[in-house]
């Protein structure tokens, strides 16, 4: 007895010993890790200073949520701006003792010791407490080896204690869920609630806000976007988890779990969402704005990090009706493009159009570091393999070589919109393009094109600050000029020829021989500078051609000029931003129109120009958007279509508004088969024609589509008070012309038969002034 007495207590004595060893060890470990001997801890002021980076975010004119700037999308709020019932969602499920305990609750700690180590019930939940997960999240874990995860918990649990003894239960609350990460690369419940449910987070409902909680757990397997049925299942387990500790009854359980998971997924990377091409130009400006502000104020603003709100212009309902009827058309042209050449499209036949985009691409650079011939690059460049392709009816993987892919992406019409106040410069829609993850390129701010004939308008106000009577009548006679290389504009129309216009005519129906005419009444040179007075900055040929619209520039450019038919022949530069602000809501900066201060043509001049242009909409290149689309709005307008219709263009002016529109292929040596097709008046107009329709459905744009233009004044009806054309004279014809009339042409002349050798050309001539004598006499008479 005495022998196992001793034995029993020999043993007691060895496991007490283990025990305080270990209790010693533990100790030990703990003081280490606490005297920062693995790694230095944030001190209590750092603590007491938690600032964590926050996306900059854009905003449209009437305060919707564009999009953001960021690195990790993070938006904070206050607490009075959480929803109760999602406070207490995540009470429930993430630490429900989180009333009671400084930091770290040792009884869940015990808890998961017993149950989930030792029992393997994963059941019980975990251990660490909101205030830890915090911590985790604010300092993320480091490697030491074999020890890392203790020196995580035991710091973690070190500076859970300390970070509750610095802020209260509902800070500490309001902290978490401004820092927690949830799926899609999303920090915060503001830009979860925004992301996944397109709305703000006091405005989340209760089965929305156990969504969100349930995505904690793990944010992709539970990301609502991509398992929704699984999320759906995880959104139960919190509601139950809220019945369990009271915060739900079970007839509000058996309610809410019955709901349908119903997303309004907003992405707000930098090339999905609305907007796309304005927020790419804006980032560009605001970063150049913020480098000046940063120097000049020895501040340190990051425009992914710092929180920015940026206020633009931006009308968010007309941007999205732009780019649906961008779509609409586009879609629909694209199909009929294609259609229109066949299997000898210039992308599939012509291997100089697409040679320079294969020798562009990262896969024959690659392959040509490696020291390939160039055949072998081809050939392996021409290797099928599944591959994923965009186009109008969305993305699909198909079995695609690299150069079957180059010339899928080659084929495709682009487009520009830009709608503009003509008073203020405000941009109030822009459409840089029709797919910003696959074409980047801005044709609204960055690409040039030759507009057409919507330069025109600029010729012809030329001429009228010169002196030009718009009743004047021009001859349509095609002219060589010698001194241009015998260059000879053409119409389209042969019989055109064969009239003569006055400048409203000629305008409405975008007669070319009469605007060269035109501009030499108004001067080459008088028409550059009135262009470049107007806005125009790129470099103007010194060619009687650019009459017809050979000078390229771009569309914001054109859209810059046209304001000034508007607003009292002063031009106004278009801008985008009104403010910015930090994050703590001091304004930084605001932004004024640029508004040129002295007319740069007369207001007589401004006025015929808008009666010229509206014979282009009611009896010119511009009548199907009365006729096709119905708008019956105060409209004028210019069409424009470029040489081997490679470019449609559209300029349309509501008292309120410039619009702008333009479609081409991105390489300008693919254009449209057919002028038919690719006029301006079927390539860009309709984009107009849509976005008008869809306007006039909508009350909110009545301040555009219901308002008329001011009377003309009587003077101006007077001056323009001339029938629009008119057949060529006979004698100007013969005399000026040089022209060798045709037999029918005189009065009882046989249409088939020559002219008698015995009566000459002049003695006919003196015949028909006797005959036109003797009709006054007898007019006299009578």
């Amino acid at each position: 007895m005495t022998k196992k007495r001793t034995k029993r207590n020999k043993l007691l004595k060895w496991l007490f010993g283990l025990l305080a060893a270990g209790i010693l060890a533990a100790f030990g470990f703990f003081l280490s890790v606490y005297w920062e001997l693995w790694e230095p801890l944030p001190s209590k002021d750092q603590l007491a200073n938690i600032r964590q980076s926050e996306a900059t975010e854009v905003y449209a004119e009437g305060g919707e949520l564009l999009g953001k700037y960021f690195i990790f999308d993070r938006q904070p709020v206050t607490y009075d701006q959480i929803p109760p019932q999602l406070i207490d969602a995540l009470i429930a499920t993430e630490d429900s003792r989180f009333f009671k305990h400084n930091g770290v609750d040792r009884r869940s700690l015990l808890r998961v010791i017993f149950k989930t180590i030792l029992l393997q019930d994963e059941s019980s939940g975990g251990g660490s407490t909101l205030s830890q997960q915090l911590i985790k999240n604010l300092y993320p874990r480091k490697d030491h080896g074999l020890f890392s995860m203790p020196v995580s918990k035991v710091k973690e649990a070190i500076l859970a204690t300390r970070l509750e003894n610095i802020y209260s239960k509902e800070e500490i609350l309001t902290l978490y869920l401004n820092t927690v990460p949830f799926g899609d690369n999303t920090f915060g419940i503001e830009s979860a609630a925004e992301k996944f449910f397109g709305k703000a987070a006091e405005d989340l409902k209760l089965e929305e806000s156990a969504v969100i909680v349930g995505m904690l757990k793990a944010s992709y397997r539970y990301n609502p976007r991509i398992f929704p049925e699984r999320s759906k299942l995880r959104r139960n387990v919190v509601l139950n988890q809220m019945t369990k500790y009271g915060y739900l009854s079970n007839e509000e359980y058996d309610i809410v779990s019955q709901r349908t998971l119903d997303l309004s997924y907003r992405p707000f990377s930098h090339d999905k969402g609305i907007a796309p091409y304005f927020r790419s130009s804006l980032r560009q400006k605001v970063q150049d704005w913020l480098d000046n502000y940063n120097d000049s104020t020895n501040n340190d603003y990051n425009l992914f990090t710092s929180g920015l709100k940026i206020y633009t212009t931006l009308d968010y309902d007309m941007q999205r009706l732009a780019e649906e009827s961008m779509t609409e058309h586009l879609r629909d042209l694209q199909t009929a493009f294609e259609k229109s050449y066949g299997a000898n499209a210039p992308w599939l036949k012509n291997t100089e159009i697409i040679r320079n985009d294969i020798v562009q691409s990262p896969t024959y650079k690659r392959l040509k570091s490696k020291g390939l011939k160039e055949s072998e690059i081809i050939d392996s460049m021409s290797v099928k393999h599944n591959v994923e392709l965009w186009n109008w009816d969305g993305k699909k993987v198909v079995k695609a070589s690299t150069l079957d892919s180059i010339r899928h992406y080659k084929k495709f019409l682009n487009a520009g919109v830009l709608s503009v106040s003509p008073f203020s410069g405000q941009v109030k829609a822009w459409v840089g393009g029709i797919n910003f993850e696959h074409f980047q390129y801005d044709h609204v701010r960055q690409s040039k094109r030759q507009v057409g004939s919507t330069f025109k308008p600029i010729v012809y106000a030329t001429a009228l600050e010169n002196g030009t009577d718009p009743c004047k009548f021009y001859s349509a006679r095609q002219v060589t000029y010698a001194n241009y290389n015998n260059w000879t504009p053409t119409n389209d129309g042969a019989s055109d020829y064969d009239k003569r216009y006055t400048m409203k005519a000629a305008l409405s129906g975008s007669v070319n021989t009469v605007a060269v005419k035109v501009m030499e009444d108004g001067g080459m040179y008088n028409v550059i500078d009135l262009a470049h007075n107007m806005g125009i900055e790129s470099e103007i040929p010194e060619v009687p051609s650019i009459a017809l619209g050979t000078a390229e520039m771009s569309v914001m450019e054109l859209a810059k000029a046209y304001t000034s038919f508007l607003n009292s022949g002063r031009p106004v530069t278009p801008h985008f931003i009104t403010r910015i602000e930090n994050s703590e809501g001091e304004v930084l900066a605001t932004f004024d129109p640029e508004i040129t201060e002295e007319p740069v043509f007369t207001e007589a001049t401004r006025e015929v120009m808008i009666e010229m242009m509206k014979g282009v909409i009611e009896d010119g290149t511009g009548q199907r958007l009365r006729w096709k689309y119905g708008l019956q709005n105060d409209i004028v307008g210019k069409t424009g279509t470029t040489q081997n219709n490679k470019d449609g263009w559209f300029v349309g002016l509501t008292p309120r508004l410039v619009t702008v529109t333009w479609v081409g292929a991105d390489d300008h040596r693919i254009g449209f088969r057919t002028t038919a097709m690719g006029q301006g008046a079927n390539s860009a107009l309709p984009i107009f024609g849509k976005l008008f329709q869809k306007m006039n459905a909508d009350m909110q744009f009545d301040r555009y589509t219901k308002v008329e233009f001011p009377p003309v004044s009587i003077d101006v009806l007077n001056r323009m008070g001339c029938a629009p054309e008119k057949k060529e004279g006979l004698l100007n014809r013969v005399f000026v012309n040089n022209e060798k009339p045709k037999v029918s042409e005189f009065k009882g002349g046989n249409k088939t038969a020559e002219p008698k050798k015995k009566e000459g050309l002049f003695k006919k001539i003196g015949n028909l002034f006797k005959r036109k004598d003797k009709k006054k006499k007898d007019r006299k008479g009578t």
